[in-house]
């Protein structure tokens, strides 16, 4: 029996007034999102990012080194050459992959580095998702009708086309856009004001949701944690109607309480999350700061070795959900597929 079955009864954590922000959200995703509901404040899930190129094999070494897979399998679309960490050509296996794991109790998170509208892929990381856009290229992209408005249409349309199979598939997704808006790395960031990264924000839920239909996702508004040259959460908050989660990543700033306040204060009553961590926290971390719902670890698991013992203490503490601790996880051993490079 897979997890399909649980987020289609939506009944199992039955509530009227917990609704994703997407209008008639598939059973699945009000499934989901009042699952997160129940468990924020008490228990936070973990989860592993897993790049294009690797496809599920991170989740073997999870298993390996704490005897427990994550609740949350993540995956990025790419933007590279064919073959490459981040290629391109790795998204329909993830499309499968994601349907795969779904059926086996994982709850899927994913994400997209965007290139430039402008820029044809394949691109590399530092040429297009890093680059810039000029003021009158920023302008030209949110106005309709405009070449660059278009192109960024053909663009959200081929992950869209790929998010549907999801939708097909009843698969609910934690969908995280655009993030880490508050920092200057990434071509979408530091766009101040109503004309900046809200319009793109709001631009992307539209496309998605009323032009392709996509009501499968839980839309996460994912910043960066708050340091020096990066602003405060609530600078590039699109609003309440295009938001169902909050979440911020955390790699330096060691999971620290006025990010976590600054955040629950933008968030209200809705759930929190860690989109992405350098390092897991730790059970006294949790106990802290309990409103964390899922915290997604990013780089190589191995690195788990190092700190092997902390990291199964927070697994098999009462207030950490791995996959088997998940209310509908009663699936057979997971079966981990190995990438087919093309």
């Amino acid at each position: 029996m897979g997890a399909a079955l649980c987020f289609s009864t939506s009944s199992l954590y039955a509530s009227d007034s917990i609704q994703p922000i997407t209008p008639n959200a598939s059973p699945e995703a009000a499934s989901l999102l009042q699952y997160l509901y129940n468990i924020s404040g008490k228990q936070t899930l973990t989860g592993q990012h897993c790049v294009p190129l690797v496809g599920s094999l991170r989740l073997v070494v999870v298993h390996r080194q704490t005897r427990h897979y994550p609740a949350v399998f993540g995956q990025d679309f790419g933007f590279d050459a064919p073959g490459s960490w981040d290629g391109i050509n790795f998204r329909q296996q993830i499309v499968d992959e994601a349907i795969r794991r779904h059926s086996e109790g994982f709850i899927i998170t994913l994400m997209w580095h965007a290139v430039r509208p402008m820029d044809d892929e394949p691109v590399t990381f530092g040429e297009s998702v890093q680059g810039e856009l000029t003021e009158e290229e920023w302008q030209e992209l949110i106005t309709p009708g405009t070449l660059l408005n278009e192109r960024w249409k053909s663009q959200v349309d081929v992950i869209a086309w790929h998010l549907k199979q999801l939708r097909n598939a009843n698969v609910p997704v934690l969908w995280r856009p655009y993030h880490e808006m508050n920092g200057a790395w990434f071509w979408w960031g530091k766009r101040a004001g109503e004309n900046g990264y809200k319009k793109l924000y709001r631009m992307l839920f539209d496309r998605l949701v009323h032009f392709h239909g996509l009501n499968n996702l839980i839309w996460v508004f994912n910043t960066n944690e708050v340091k020096e040259n990066v602003d405060a959460h609530d600078t590039y908050f699109p609003g309440h109607d295009v938001v169902d989660v909050f979440a911020t990543d955390v790699y330096t700033q060691g999971f620290d309480s006025i990010n976590y306040a600054q955040l629950l204060t933008l968030a209200g009553n809705k759930p929190i999350a860690l989109g992405e961590v350098g390092r897991p926290p730790t059970v006294d971390i949790l106990k802290a700061q309990p409103r964390w719902t899922w915290f997604m670890s990013w780089g190589e698991p191995e690195a788990l070795g190092q700190d092997r013992a902390a990291y199964l203490s927070l697994c098999e503490s009462e207030q950490v959900v791995t996959l088997d601790k998940l209310p509908w996880a009663r699936f057979a051993q997971p079966q981990i597929h190995f990438p087919i490079l093309k």
